[in-house]
């Protein structure tokens, strides 16, 4: 089957779509592209099914040109039959490939090979046919300068080579491996106490393997890796040893040989077959829980990515801490630093009054509006005196609570560094926490998405492969957004479609030595940025105050034509779409007909929507219409919570088995999966998400553990009572 047609009935698309789609991949085309302006070709299909698609892509293509590897080593060794081409062209992985080529794979030294060397290949095969005596033939095979001095010794030669014949052949394991992987059990003991009891409930666990969960598999793993447990696969050896002689054994044959044989499988099962395809499974298991482990990532960082900014705003950030004081940093609407400084408001020097002080100085001198306080040590006392002082100011001043996951590494990497020269690391992290509050996006994007606190495992994780899915992630937030070409960082610019590194930092030196942009054709003036970069990115670029308005939209340079004859059809000049007088220009196109404007104007209605929508509003950040951050005047403490009370949150983090909640306590509250609705979901990620606001009822509370169980769907029925 052709790699379009498989694709096309595995991702239900359109046959026509799909080789659009491998085409735009082939010619290098980026995914955020393609998804946004090459609609009329893929159908309008979204950047995540793209990306799946291209994945998928990227395996068959990788499996076609294995296949070919193993076909041409077969042949090159002249055993290539019929059958054996037959098999490799319907091999649908790459574990079925490379099991057809493993009786052909030069092997390492081995009791067959050793045993083939010493001429008794002929014995076993003679033992295979079951048509006679097998201890008369191995009379034959007796050579004392070869090592063969009995016909015991003879037999054993010929068994080994049986049982690597058994355990080469491709059908058969997989055959047992879908067997271990259908009705194997995973069987888990304890091998060395782990002190804080991460590990005590899998001390004596087993589970069926299709229905073990995923983040266990990844637990168990993590446990045999600090050598604190010892996993293994079980599945009932008779069984499997039936299978193997099963293949081999010809009812009607020689008792004797079918004994040998049945030795045989029964060596070659225990010893090279059953070890071999545990492993296999387990690496099947692994690399699918792994898949889902990314997956989650995936879901848990989009929406933090995309949090709604804070605009307008100047914004006093805290890092707080213990013995080295509270960081402080004021940073106006665009993120530019007004003020720092260390204030002592918590133990142990708790200098409440001075910290007061100068915070209540701050907020005078630089009109702050809104006081970001990170989440990490010393927190909850930061935002016990945060709340207390806000009473004491008269200026509408209010605080919100941010992650501060990965604030530490970025103020200690080399780009903060060269942001910031003049202040220490821990002046950094204070601006990063004002500054991920006034535009997340822009300040997430410079750390390490592994760093930002959303996954679980992600250090067990393939590196290449966790940085692949994160950087789509990074790719399809920043070019969903759009970046302001004047004052976007090297960080933000590398992500935009067509851009790299190297490019973003020649983008910078080019508005540094001549000025801001004033138009999307100066960037061709930029160096390597090339034509086929320029179609790429110039639609994702926006400049705010450019000559032509719709720099500032997301229509592409190549449909600007297009779209100034839509505005000319109807009566519109740039003038309106400036002033923003393009509302009733949707209901005139519906009544003039969708398809016969398009036509009109040399365009398909996926893409004329879009240019609509774009010139309604320009200048339009698709984060403003996503539920806004809450912002709090006061605090709630652990202990002014009751089992029954109804609280307000905002999930954290979306796990396998449920969700964490940040409802204005130190600690988030736990909403495990059976507690989330009433109808029957796959997974939390099916109703939640990272950023969303919810309503919660407290149905179970340790405030000595510090432990808060919550439930969703229990609200209604309480707020009902």
């Amino acid at each position: 089957m052709e790699i379009s047609q498989q694709l096309t009935e595995e991702f239900k698309l359109r046959g026509d779509h799909v080789e659009n789609i491998l085409k735009l991949l082939d010619e290098g085309n980026t995914i955020p592209f393609i998804a946004r302006y090459r609609k009329e070709m893929t159908g309008a299909i979204d950047d995540q099914v793209l990306r799946e698609l291209n994945d998928r892509y990227e395996y068959l293509k990788n499996l076609e040109k294995r296949k070919a590897e193993v076909a041409a080593a077969i042949t090159e060794q002249e055993k290539m039959t019929e059958e054996i081409q037959l098999a490799i062209d319907g091999a649908k992985t790459m574990t079925e490939v490379e099991d057809i080529y493993r009786p052909y794979k030069q092997k390492k030294k081995t009791r067959a090979s050793v045993a083939i060397e010493k001429g008794l290949q002929p014995l076993a095969d003679y033992i295979l046919e079951q048509a006679g005596d097998p201890y008369a033939k191995a009379k034959e095979y007796i050579d004392e300068e070869k090592g063969i001095d009995s016909v015991e010794a003879a037999i054993a030669g010929a068994k080994d080579i049986i049982a690597e014949v058994v355990s080469d052949n491709a059908e058969l394991r997989k055959k047992l491996r879908s067997l271990l992987e259908n009705h194997g059990e995973m069987q888990v003991k304890m091998v060395k106490d782990d002190d804080k009891g991460t590990y005590a409930m899998y001390a004596d666990y087993s589970e069926l393997i299709p229905e073990i969960k995923n983040h266990r598999i990844l637990a168990v793993n993590r446990g045999e890796k600090e050598d604190c447990l010892k996993a293994k696969i079980y599945f009932n050896p008779d069984i499997a040893k039936r299978i193997c002689t099963a293949k081999y054994v010809k009812p009607a044959g020689n008792s004797d040989c079918a004994k040998l044989i049945e030795e045989a499988a029964d060596d070659g099962y225990d010893r090279l077959i059953q070890p071999s395809i545990e492993r296999e499974v387990r690496a099947i298991l692994t690399d699918r829980a792994s898949e889902q482990a990314i997956k989650m990532f995936e879901v848990n960082l989009r929406p933090l990515l995309l949090q709604p900014p804070v605009k307008g705003k100047v914004t006093l950030g805290l890092d707080p801490g213990y013995r080295t004081g509270c960081k402080v940093a004021v940073v106006d609407e665009t993120g530019h630093v007004l003020d720092t400084g260390v204030i002592y408001p918590v133990p142990p020097k708790n200098d409440i009054e001075g910290a007061k002080a100068k915070i209540k100085a701050l907020i005078a001198k630089h009109h702050v509006d809104i006081i970001s306080i990170g989440n990490g040590t010393a927190s909850k006392e930061t935002e016990i005196f945060v709340a207390e002082l806000l009473k004491e100011v008269d200026a509408e001043v209010t605080y919100a609570v941010v992650s501060e996951a990965g604030a530490s590494v970025y103020s200690a990497s080399p780009l903060a560094v060269e942001e910031f020269p003049e202040f220490d690391l821990t002046l950094r992290s204070a601006i990063s926490i004002a500054r991920r509050l006034q535009d997340p996006l822009a300040e997430l994007i410079k750390i390490d998405p592994k760093s930002i606190g959303v996954g679980q495992y992600q250090h067990d994780m393939d590196k290449k492969r966790l940085d692949s899915v994160l950087g789509g992630v990074l790719e399809d937030c920043v070019n969903n957004v759009g970046v302001d070409l004047n004052t976007a960082s090297v960080s933000l610019l590398k992500y935009v479609a067509g851009l790299n590194s190297g490019i973003a930092k020649n983008i910078v030196a080019y508005r540094n030595e001549n000025g801001k942009f004033t138009s999307r054709s100066q960037l061709l003036k930029v160096s390597k940025l090339g034509a086929k970069a320029y179609e790429q990115c110039a639609g994702f670029l926006r400049i705010t105050d450019g000559k032509n308005i719709m720099d500032n939209t997301a229509v592409h340079p190549e449909s600007y034509k297009k779209a100034e004859k839509l505005l000319s059809l109807f009566g519109y000049s740039e003038n309106d779409v400036r002033d923003n007088k393009l509302a009733e220009l949707p209901e005139k196109v519906k009544e003039y007909g969708e398809k016969k404007v398009a036509d009109e104007c040399e365009l398909d209605v996926a893409t004329m929507n879009d240019i609509i929508n774009e010139l309604i509003k320009p200048g339009r950040d698709i984060r403003d219409n996503l539920p806004q951050r809450q912002l709090r005047k006061d605090i709630m403490s652990i202990d002014d919570l009751e089992v029954g009370m109804v609280v307000e949150g905002t999930v954290r983090n979306v796990i396998d088995f449920g969700a964490f909640v940040d409802i204005g306590v130190h600690q988030d509250g736990l909403v495990h999966i059976s507690e989330i609705t009433d109808r029957y979901i796959k997974h939390p990620s099916d109703v939640l998400k990272v950023g969303q606001q919810v309503e919660a009822i407290i149905i179970n509370l340790d405030k000595k553990k510090q432990r808060i169980g919550l439930s969703l769907k229990r609200v209604s029925a309480k707020k009902a009572n």
